[in-house]
């Protein structure tokens, strides 16, 4: 992995949508996050696609390849996802990306792109979106500030925490009073482990699983199973995909033979609720127990050592803690610690 010099105040950061131009539709969350973008001291940059719906993969790509080529741009951050980066990939010339290595962040459908990176040797973030977690209204959690700013601007050994109070619950952006107020927020879960006690130390690689299945099942930038070790993350996305669905998506990787190769899994908190998929309450925890369920039993039957944590706040949900992917994590189980090196 090539690990570069991070931003630091005063330097100009890239905005860029590989999947979809949502700012042209929702200008009001993109343009607070670029405000706290700037509260942050660093100065966002724009390129043709930022703001704009129905562009082409190749012209994304065009962007991406900007971006990465200029020299005064010392980060990248995704606007927001999507759901078809999978086409901008084959537009992607590795070479502009190994020549100009800069830290990238984004989840959800920029797995895509985060693998990719993967792929070469260059590590990124999960994470972190302009429009949703700069964007947040009334303002940003504390867990996901805090996370942010260390995965940006520092160095060395990151403790993750549960969240004291977090939330799935979307609101419309259609609607700007949102953007006035915080969300009202659910209480902790904490974190629940299985499998062995024994300590782990690895390389982070994952992401959105369905993503990962696409990627899987189109073959875009995957390494040889052989190379792939260390600690696996997952998280499932808005779509709210069922437990049979995850089972299935979890039994490609475990047939391929991805899961046996790490030594731990961490899965994020699943979103159980969406604007066009108002679950209730009742329904909405026996989906997360049943995705729960679903994810410890297919790991165990291709993987039993692997140690098992659930309920991360590392995916679609609120607050929204950065992993370094392709950087370490250390698992301890027996005093319940997570630690990232950003």
């Amino acid at each position: 992995m090539i690990f570069v010099r991070k931003p630091v105040p005063g330097d100009k950061v890239a905005i860029v949508s590989p999947s979809g131009g949502l700012p042209e539709i929702f200008p009001a969350p993109y343009e607070l996050g670029l405000r706290r973008l700037r509260s942050f001291g660093l100065e966002p940059v724009e390129y043709p696609t930022t703001r704009r719906l129905g562009t082409t993969p190749a012209e994304r790509a065009a962007d991406l390849h900007a971006a990465w080529s200029d020299p005064s741009v010392r980060a990248v951050i995704a606007t927001i996802g999507g759901d078809d980066q999978l086409t901008v990939l084959k537009h992607l010339d590795p070479e502009v990306f190994r020549s100009n290595p800069k830290p990238f962040f984004g989840y959800s459908d920029n797995t895509n792109l985060l693998n990719f990176l993967y792929s070469l040797g260059l590590p990124a973030f999960h994470g972190g979106s302009v429009m949703v977690q700069f964007g947040r209204g009334g303002a940003m959690h504390p867990d996901t500030e805090k996370s942010l700013r260390a995965a940006l601007f520092d160095s060395g050994a990151y403790d993750l925490s549960p969240a004291a109070g977090w939330t799935d619950r979307d609101r419309d952006w259609a609607d700007p009073s949102t953007l006035e107020s915080e969300p009202e927020l659910f209480e902790g879960t904490g974190w629940q482990w299985s499998g062995p006690s024994t300590p782990v130390v690895g390389r982070l690689w994952g992401g959105c699983l369905e993503i990962l299945d696409w990627q899987l099942a189109a073959d875009r930038w995957m390494l040889p199973v052989e190379q792939y070790s260390g600690v696996l993350f997952l998280e499932t996305s808005e779509e709210l995909p069922s437990a049979v669905l995850v089972h299935r998506m979890l039994r490609n990787f475990g047939e391929r033979g991805l899961l046996e190769r790490f030594s731990a899994v961490l899965w994020a908190r699943p979103k159980s609720w969406a604007l066009d998929n108002q679950l209730t309450d009742e329904a909405a925890a026996a989906y997360v127990t049943d995705q729960y369920a679903a994810a410890r039993a297919t790991i165990a039957e291709y993987n039993p050592r692997a140690v098992v944590v659930t309920g991360l706040d590392i995916g679609h949900t609120d607050p929204q803690l950065i992993l370094p992917y392709g950087g370490q994590a250390e698992l301890d189980p027996a005093a319940g610690r997570i630690t990232v090196t950003y």
